[in-house]
């Protein structure tokens, strides 16, 4: 019986048994027969909590006299990596397997929290299997491994088609430029104004959703010179790129085609949107991941039968419509071994039971991730799970990735609360954007600054 049929098969067996299991309390390992495993488990997101869950029954079973401690933290993304690093400060309480972003990598790397893992990855004999840019998103600024990949993501526009048809929008629908975008969520609210027109994160409530999800789909895709925030070894200043990227902010929510700041300001409003608003006709378009559907699936926490039929995919544009035509981020996270393991052999053991092609299917397919192993990006279990997979694959040809650097963390900061006090009506976008120039020199100091355009 291959593995995946029991993983299935054990969700039901092991779901009253985890039910002590939540939150992030722990008292640490009660000896090095005990690994730990912290993850996130937050609003929609449930389904990694679910495979833990399965792979921590296998895992012991395989191993008599080894015991698997499940940590799921209930917390947003930059909540979580506040916990995860309050629990790394002591040996009680550090875990042995950490759910990392792959954007923190080099920072918790250089803190100190996670373990190169090259020893072990050298050994196993489905290492080869992995994207060479995947691995890479699991490097440290060393050059060592300190993450083995699960998947990646890209983002797009989804939009509700039966809204669009009910104003009169094209259907499908395929927006050239961001004045396009803006204009389509101008007409939803004239004409079906019971009806949120559109959503961009935004702000220090949503952390890295707002950076990523929302400002550097802009970045990335505006016109000009300073497009990047980050260019040969220095990060960007002063860029009109930056401050028309706020201007889009200011326009959605200034001009109420977006949720009200209070509601943008939730940090539960991405479930709010997967769970509610999408399903219920109640947001017309949502600039988000390719994994939204995963929470619609059967396997999903919310599932939503029509889910393929009402809601369109289309790329983000560009700012005026200049090549490639449209701009998308891509991220992911790894499984790594915390550096105060006692066990990292132990560790690394579960990582691969975890990401072996069986589990990785598995995670891929329930998340709507893009497959970072030849294995399974090739397999028909996996290409056949989800209709938007080709959709967002097709995306990875002109995606971006953020700055993997140390100070990226501090920047991202600076740019969410740009963004605040923007929809917020606090700062024009070209006061914020100066604010924003003077907190970069502040992180990294006027040498670790280029003007843009230079």
């Amino acid at each position: 019986m291959k593995r995946r049929t029991r993983i299935i098969a054990g969700l039901a067996a092991v779901a009253a048994a985890a039910v002590g299991l939540a939150g992030c309390s722990s008292s640490g390992s009660a000896s090095s027969d005990t690994i730990k495993i912290a993850y996130q488990k937050f609003g929609a997101f449930q389904q990694l909590d679910a495979q833990m869950k399965v792979v921590k029954q296998e895992y012991e079973k395989a191993n008599p006299g080894k015991k698997v401690e499940l940590v799921p933290i209930q917390a947003q993304e930059d909540d979580y990596a506040t916990k995860l690093a309050l629990m790394n400060r002591a040996p009680a309480t550090a875990p042995d397997v950490i759910y990392e972003d792959t954007f923190r990598i080099k920072a918790d790397a250089d803190a100190g929290y996670l373990l190169p893992i090259d020893q072990y990855t050298e050994k196993w004999d489905e290492w080869d299997q992995f994207y060479d840019n995947a691995k890479q998103a699991g490097e440290g600024e060393d050059g060592k491994i300190y993450g083995v990949p699960m998947g990646t993501d890209t983002r797009a526009l989804w939009y509700n088609k039966d809204n669009f048809e009910k104003v009169g929008l094209p259907v499908p629908w395929e927006p050239k430029t961001w004045d396009d975008v803006l204009a389509a969520a101008k007409t939803i609210k004239e004409q079906d104004p019971d009806v949120i027109p559109f959503n961009i994160y935004s702000g220090k409530a949503q952390g890295e959703a707002s950076t990523m999800q929302g400002f550097e789909m802009l970045l990335y895709g505006a016109d000009g010179d300073g497009n990047t925030l980050y260019q040969d070894g220095k990060w960007v200043v002063g860029s009109k790129q930056f401050e028309d990227s706020l201007q889009f902010i200011e326009d959605v929510y200034q001009g109420d085609l977006g949720p009200t700041p209070q509601q943008a300001l939730d940090t539960n409003i991405g479930t709010t949107i997967t769970q509610t608003w999408l399903p219920e006709g109640k947001l017309a378009i949502d600039l988000d991941g390719s994994w939204q559907s995963g929470t619609w699936l059967e396997t999903g926490t919310a599932p939503w039968k029509e889910w393929n039929d009402v809601m369109g995919q289309a790329p983000f544009p560009t700012q005026n419509g200049q090549e490639p035509g449209y701009n998308s981020m891509s991220g992911g996270w790894t499984l790594s071994v915390g550096a105060k393991s006692k066990d990292p052999q132990a560790a690394f053991d579960f990582i691969t039971m975890f990401l072996d092609k069986d589990g990785s299917i598995k995670y891929d397919a329930e998340n709507s991730q893009i497959a970072v192993r030849k294995d399974v990006a090739e397999d028909p279990e996996y290409t056949g799970a989800n209709p938007t997979f080709e959709f967002f694959s097709g995306l990875v040809e002109h995606t971006n990735f953020r700055p993997a650097t140390s100070e990226y963390a501090q920047v991202s900061n600076a740019i969410q609360v740009a963004m605040e006090s923007v929809m917020t009506g606090q700062q024009s976008p070209s006061e914020a954007a100066a604010v924003y120039d003077k907190a970069v020199e502040g992180v990294v100091g006027k040498d670790g600054t280029v003007a843009a355009g230079q």
